[in-house]
């Protein structure tokens, strides 16, 4: 895989938000990249700013939030400051983004076939020989890929599952048909937010194990956000911690859980409950993370770090590369 040219590129991201009328740095120089049937796993506890490092990709951030600096790549094409036809064009075919609620994203008054099927109005090159068909004839083909989109994500029944309207599905079925909604554009890049946090413990590893296979089927290229190291560990090829608007480590996924380098790297896999002689131990991180409104100094995790030294609270880490082929942002490799 190392091989493979990369999907999407990802360097000195910087993002601002206004807030109370004044401008507020909530990503600080993000930097990653990920190769075409790779998945780069975006992990860091709630607000430390990998859903807006999503967003930032499609040109999705908040009407309050604007990219101060850096670079979005996607294929080669650089993103940041196409207008916004551009970024339409690229939504509705190169880039599927699959929410963590599906209630939310899917129509209610909408059969799931028809919501399919609408996908290839807003893109009709997306039908075969499309220009040699009566609108009819298109209709009925946008249709029959509608329902193969719903088995390709193995939805049993999907002739019956098309008919139907989101309410009559359960989660995980409504899951299933996002997911189908997003690669039936062929996207280039698939971004994942927290696609199992509103799903039961089974439903989850359905989730993951449907991801999986797709992965394996039609290389598909993942970016996937999630706080839960579980999840990592299944489907991710690296890992990319963020902590407070900034990579602070990105590394392979069996080299991080193996052997840590950054000190919040090391506290986020210690906090995952573990079980010793029949009772659940956790391991809290002390403190919680700054206010974007008011960062600490220097290295944002220093106050919360059991190895903070002199430099931690008065200079900002820069981001270097170690023999092993990770990146680490900490004063303790400077």
């Amino acid at each position: 895989m190392s091989g493979k040219a990369p999907v999407l590129e990802i360097e000195h991201l910087s993002v601002a938000l206004g807030i109370g009328g004044r401008s507020v740095a909530v990503l600080d120089d993000v930097s990653f990249s990920i190769r075409r049937g790779e998945a780069l796993g975006l992990i860091g506890e709630s607000g430390s700013g990998k859903s807006l490092t999503a967003l930032s990709v499609p040109g999705l951030l908040p009407a309050n939030a604007r990219i101060t600096g850096g670079s979005i790549r996607l294929r080669g094409e650089e993103l940041v400051g196409k207008p916004e036809a551009e970024l339409n064009r690229l939504r509705a075919r190169s880039v599927a983004f699959v929410f963590q609620n599906p209630t939310t994203y899917l129509n209610p008054v909408l059969t799931i076939g028809r919501q399919i099927s609408e996908l290839f109005d807003a893109s009709p090159e997306l039908l075969e020989a499309e220009g040699r068909l009566s609108n009819r004839a298109k209709r009925a083909l946008a249709w029959r890929k509608s329902v193969e989109a719903l088995r390709v994500v193995k939805i049993p029944d999907p002739e019956r599952v098309a008919r139907q309207y989101p309410f009559e599905l359960s989660g995980g079925m409504q899951q299933r048909a996002v997911v189908a909604m997003g690669l039936v554009r062929r996207p280039h890049l698939v971004i994942a937010d927290e696609i199992t946090t509103a799903l039961d413990v089974t439903v989850q590893a359905q989730i993951l194990r449907l991801l999986a296979e797709l992965r394996r089927s039609i290389e598909m290229t993942l970016l996937l956000i999630t706080h839960d190291m579980g999840i990592v560990a299944q489907l991710a090829d690296r890992v990319a911690v963020m902590y407070s608007g900034r990579i602070v480590e990105c590394a392979e996924v069996r080299a991080l859980f193996r052997e840590p380098r950054h000190p919040y790297s090391k506290a986020l896999l210690e906090a995952v409950p573990t079980l010793h002689d029949g009772n659940t131990i956790f391991r809290a991180i002390p403190g919680s993370i700054p206010a974007i409104t008011n960062p600490p100094r220097g290295c944002r995790f220093h106050p919360r770090c059991a190895r903070a030294f002199g430099p931690c609270p008065i200079d900002r880490p820069d981001t270097i590369a170690l023999d092993d082929g990770r990146s680490v942002a900490c004063h303790l490799y400077g």
